[in-house]
């Protein structure tokens, strides 16, 4: 039997894994890198399935995997290694002052978490975000039933977290997966007319307020690329660890420019 299984905004046709104990890896075919111009970008990936799903999605995770619906992947290319897991360590974090002023700027937002189930009102501002943000990106044709899937296709414990002002418009929201040792942040998107709010900065944040009151040590980020300007962002978070080939270490890298 075979499966059409989404990676990552791409899709590819893989034989049915029949074992939710022992799971299959598959690698994708290789196709233009999204981060960095030149680049060849292949992927390794495994379905998500079963009671073991949750452990095996923490696992992974732990091994520098990341998941889209109900498969977890990680880069694999050849000769590259720019692809970076990295995560927070929210039981250390303290915010530098450019971000306490981000995180006052944005107190008047309301903060709800709903379970994983994908709206129209989200998708809209999903569509906004993708249009204004990412134009031609791997994702640029997402339709709504793409969203809903994103969303809800998923064995693992998550959730979405809804960020409204105080009038109810919505702003922003991101898809999280609740580990048993931190918060990763599957996706989000935001309003791209409140740039004052810095809301893609706001959600990391409130992301590690959130770890700590649930006594948490990491929010997970996914990939650092080094050399590409669109994922400086995540080296502004301190203290932040790398996986690398001796494991998670302290991670020390000034984004450019800074």
């Amino acid at each position: 039997m075979f499966a059409i299984l989404p990676v990552d905004g791409q899709v590819w046709a893989v034989t049915e894994q029949r074992s939710t104990r022992i799971p299959q890896f598959f690698l994708t075919p290789g196709g233009p890198c999204p981060y960095l111009p030149g680049r060849i970008e292949r992927k390794v990936f495994a379905r998500l399935g079963g009671t073991l799903a949750q452990p095996l999605s923490e696992a992974l995770t732990h091994s520098g995997f990341r998941r889209s619906q109900s498969i977890a992947y990680r880069p694999a290319c050849e000769g590259c290694n720019a692809c970076v897991s990295v995560r927070i360590l929210a039981s250390r974090f303290a915010p530098s002052r450019g971000q306490r002023r981000t995180l006052n700027r944005s107190d008047d937002l309301i903060r709800t978490e709903v379970a994983a189930e994908a709206t129209r009102e989200q998708f809209a501002l999903l569509r906004t975000y993708l249009d204004s943000r990412h134009p031609g990106g791997g994702m640029s044709d997402m339709g709504l039933f793409d969203y809903v899937a994103m969303v809800e296709e998923t064995p693992v414990s998550t959730h979405i977290v809804e960020y409204r002002k105080p009038d109810g418009v919505l702003v922003a929201a991101a898809l999280t997966d609740k580990l048993k040792d931190g918060l990763s942040m599957v996706y989000s998107f935001f309003h791209t007319g409140e740039e004052a709010r810095s809301l893609g900065t706001y959600m990391i944040l409130d992301h590690v307020r959130a770890a700590q009151r649930q006594h948490l040590p990491y929010v997970y980020l996914g990939y650092w690329v080094r050399g590409s300007r669109k994922m400086d962002y995540k080296v502004r978070f301190s203290p932040l660890e790398a996986l690398t080939q001796n494991g998670w270490e302290a991670m020390q890298v000034q984004p450019d420019g800074e």
